[in-house]
């Protein structure tokens, strides 16, 4: 049977594909791309119609009984793509270098006030424990993490990576700087928070690899 690909913002047919009631999605996207060699799989968008969710790749066409000859797809360029776990690890890799920055050549944020005391050890636990938080998060991204879709819009990326990077910079400054201030509790303050946080840790931990 032959199915009419249609542009989904204006209506208009794009191209016409021969299929069989065995063709999956992919295969219809595979035909679509030998027209149009700048697409690829992740980045094509296939609806029955243009309020119904977009058909997975695996979903054969005879599966739609009311697909029949001139059928149509409502198709949607989703632009270019990038991979879940390369976005997860340029936003969780980021922070990490961006407060070891801080940390350990302060002099080229600070300039001649960071000749002053040496770090605290409040700052040194704040820097151990940013860093093992963001290195908890690769481990995840590479080892535990499984992703539902292959690929996300690339201009998520930029948004994603702004949003963290940006934090990353605005807490290190505050915390790594030659005038920061001790907490008001001293101590006691630093141990009740640093133990909420390594029980945070191993519960997180402990749910993500029962549910892996």
């Amino acid at each position: 049977m032959k199915i009419d690909i249609v542009n989904g913002k204006d209506g208009k047919t794009i191209l016409t594909v021969d299929v069989t009631s065995k063709d999956t999605i992919l295969d219809v996207k595979k035909q679509h791309i030998k027209n149009k060699p700048y697409l690829s799989p992740s980045r094509i968008s296939y609806k029955l119609s243009l309020k119904e969710k977009a058909l997975s790749d695996d979903v054969s066409i005879g599966s739609f009984e009311q697909f029949t000859d001139g059928s149509i797809l409502y198709f949607k360029d989703l632009g270019p793509q990038i991979g879940w776990a390369t976005v997860f690890l340029a936003e969780y890799t980021g922070p990490i270098f961006i407060y070891l920055l801080f940390y350990l050549r302060p002099s080229l944020i600070y300039g001649d006030v960071a000749q002053s005391p040496a770090l605290s050890t409040v700052q040194k636990v704040a820097c151990g424990c940013w860093v093992g938080h963001y290195v908890k998060r690769v481990l995840e991204t590479i080892f535990v993490h499984r992703f539902s879709k292959a690929s996300m819009p690339i201009k998520n990326l930029f948004k994603n990576c702004t949003y963290y990077w940006g934090f990353a910079g605005s807490i290190s400054y505050f915390i790594n700087h030659p005038l920061y201030t001790q907490p008001c509790y001293g101590e006691t303050q630093v141990l009740v928070g640093l133990s909420i946080y390594l029980v945070s840790l191993v519960i997180s931990l402990s749910f993500l690899l029962s549910t892996k």
